[in-house]
């Protein structure tokens, strides 16, 4: 096995996009053995030059390294751009479609598509084109499955009809995994069509795993992965490094390709995401430092969940350009985590009515004293972040938005002060859009006040209807918004396609939370909707029964979420509806199989493999390595 590994990170007050071309750039390898057969691949990777991400500048990259680096990969990029162009009936016509979604596929899985975003238009334009005129290559299983998952998931209308009249050899294996994972893309509970696909083609090939179970090819482990851990439940950039280490799985659908085509789609793959974990490193250390300096860290009763959050955050958020969406991202889901913990365990009420009034006199804080020393941190780490990131994010908008991300901070902390049951009349701005909020967090807030003290049991759905507001999403997810490129205007914010992403987003998750937590919230003493639909059914549906039932609204928010997110862009622009789903798929990814975000160490591996661990790749790919610019950073494991 050798390992890729990313640029040294220097120390520093803010994290910065560059990478020094010295003798720290991306590549050290630890080769080890392998049993495959050598394949055509390289594991090279770069360290480009772009903009700083905000603050100090790193140091100068060595200019000839630099270039060199530049130079090849743009060679690369240029042969698999003519690959992708070539004609469409070159070698046949039936193979020429396959093969060029194969690519699309593969561009995909190792995270570089959108290095060639019009040459992947082109072919799915003229995909399209077939598929709405029914093309006789329709008629190939594996052909016309892919083609169905990879126009739907790029936005292309397509009809899941489309697949009802296709059969395939029940033996043959890529065929039944593609119907597998078109089945998975569903955007509707009418979709019947996917649900019978998947139950079928999953129970084959279920029963292929038992079979040979003695033989697991690389093949058959491909379909226990996809078996495993639908798309959905996945962060995009783990995936992406499973694909690049394992790329031999995902080479068999682009055998016709040229060896040259076949290094340099690996070796795009691998620059790409060291030169990234580069810059993961970078920003994960200034958070950690912000972390410290804000004096989080010694808030005894302050779970720390940083890593969780930047996990998500540079798992779905990865291009390097993104690093402010990311690391507001990051650092609003901890502040999130130790405020709530501030209300539920940590602070006296008297510091919670503090810690209001502080919130409330943002502009005038010097007219308020702080209560304790508690309130201090964790208001200042507040008021700090949101005023930075604040300018940051007015300088993007091109107008000040500070004063929205305030507001977003003051629903927060009052919507945990209404859950606690103190009441508080605050006055707001006289715009529409927040006295809108203002009025459904009211009305929320103040119903969960009168059912604790009156000891109502609410329905499921007037439980839900609440739940989407003090899920607490909202303060991670709608500031970085200003921050992956659109502009953000009122009109957008208010408008009902904004609310309803929000709450379809809301409720996946907070049922998602509620079906792996509610033996520990039931001891706490705490309603959520497993034992609310256990309690209003006077004892005839158990506990594993209730958490089966809630598996449909699961299912129902996830599906009508992912068909508003693929939507052609209405109010909200692509970009910004892909923030509500990915935090969907990270609440997937937490909540899937258990209660892993409330274990410090169950997802400590994935932070690792985004964030710390550098690419391991077969050792038989060393014999097509040129080291003649990188020698003297390889090293040799024994």
């Amino acid at each position: 096995m050798m390992v890729v590994n990313p640029p040294g990170s220097s120390s520093l007050t803010r994290p910065t996009a560059r990478c020094s071309s010295g003798g720290g750039l991306l590549c050290g390898v630890l080769p080890m053995r392998s049993t495959r057969d050598p394949r055509p691949a390289v594991a090279r990777a770069v360290a480009k030059n772009r903009p700083e991400v905000g603050g100090n500048a790193a140091s100068m990259p060595n200019p000839l390294g630099s270039l060199y680096c530049k130079v090849e990969k743009k060679a690369r990029e240029t042969r698999t751009k003519k690959q992708l162009h070539k004609p469409q009936d070159e070698p046949t016509y039936q193979e020429s479609i396959h093969l060029q979604l194969s690519m699309v596929d593969v561009l995909q899985k190792i995270g570089i598509s959108r290095h060639f975003a019009s040459e992947i238009k082109s072919i799915l334009d003229f995909t399209y084109r077939y598929w709405l005129q029914r093309d006789e290559i329709m008629l190939d299983a594996e052909t016309c499955a892919m083609a169905f998952r990879i126009l739907r998931m790029n936005g292309y209308s397509v009809s899941a009809d489309g697949l009802s009249h296709i059969s395939t050899d029940l033996s043959d294996t890529r065929s039944l995994l593609e119907l597998y994972k078109a089945s998975q893309v569903s955007t509707s509970d009418d979709e019947l069509i996917l649900d019978i696909i998947g139950s079928w083609s999953g129970y084959l090939l279920r029963q292929q795993l038992k079979s040979n179970d003695a033989q697991r090819t690389l093949l058959l482990r491909e379909v226990e992965h996809v078996l495993d851990s639908p798309f959905y439940t996945m962060l995009d950039r783990l995936e992406h490094k499973r694909n690049i280490e394992q790329f031999d799985v995902i080479e068999h659908p682009i055998q016709q390709l040229t060896w040259q085509t076949n290094q340099d789609l690996l070796a795009l793959g691998v620059m790409d995401f060291s030169t990234s974990q580069s810059i993961y490193q970078q920003e994960y250390q200034y958070l950690d430092s912000w972390v410290k300096e804000s004096k989080l860290n010694r808030l005894p009763f302050a779970r720390q969940k940083l890593a969780y959050f930047y996990l998500s955050a540079a798992s779905t958020m990865f291009p390097p350009e993104l690093s402010d969406a990311r690391i507001l991202w990051a650092k609003n889901g901890a502040l999130t985590t130790v405020v709530n913990d501030f209300f539920d365990v940590g602070g006296s009420k008297e510091e919670l009515q503090n810690l209001i009034a502080l919130v409330e006199m943002w502009q005038k804080q010097e007219e308020t004293e702080y209560y304790s020393e508690q309130v201090k941190i964790v208001f200042c780490a507040i008021y700090s972040s949101v005023n930075e990131l604040g300018s940051k994010a007015s300088a993007v908008q091109g107008r000040d938005v500070t004063g929205h991300l305030v507001e977003i901070v003051s629903l927060i902390i009052h919507s945990l002060m209404f859950v606690e049951g103190y009441f508080v009349v605050t006055k707001t701005d006289d715009t529409l859009s927040c006295l809108v909020q203002w009025q459904e967090l009211l009305r929320n807030m103040m119903t969960e006040v009168e059912w604790r003290t009156t000891g109502y049991v609410p329905t499921l759905d007037e439980y839900i209807d609440n739940a989407v507001v003090t899920f607490a999403l909202g303060p991670i997810v709608l500031p970085a918004l200003y921050f992956v490129g659109p502009k953000i205007t009122e009109s957008m914010v208010t408008d009902p396609e904004y609310s309803e992403l929000f709450r379809l987003m809301s409720t996946c998750g907070r049922l998602l939370n509620d079906v792996q937590t509610y033996e520990r919230e039931y001891k706490e003493g705490k309603l959520n909707s497993v034992s609310l639909l256990v309690l209003h059914s006077d004892g005839s549906v158990t506990i594993p029964e209730a958490r089966r039932k809630l598996q449909k609204p699961i299912d129902t928010c996830r599906r009508d979420l992912l068909r508003l997110v693929l939507k052609e862009d209405d109010a909200v622009p692509r970009p910004c509806k892909e923030l509500f789903w990915n935090i969907c798929k990270t609440c997937y990814f937490f909540y899937y199989q258990g209660d892993a975000f409330s274990c410090q160490e169950e997802k400590a591996g994935a932070v690792d493999a985004v964030i710390h661990d550098p690419l391991q790749l077969p050792m038989n790919l060393l014999s097509d390595l040129d080291y003649s610019t990188w020698r003297e950073r390889i090293k040799i494991k024994h």
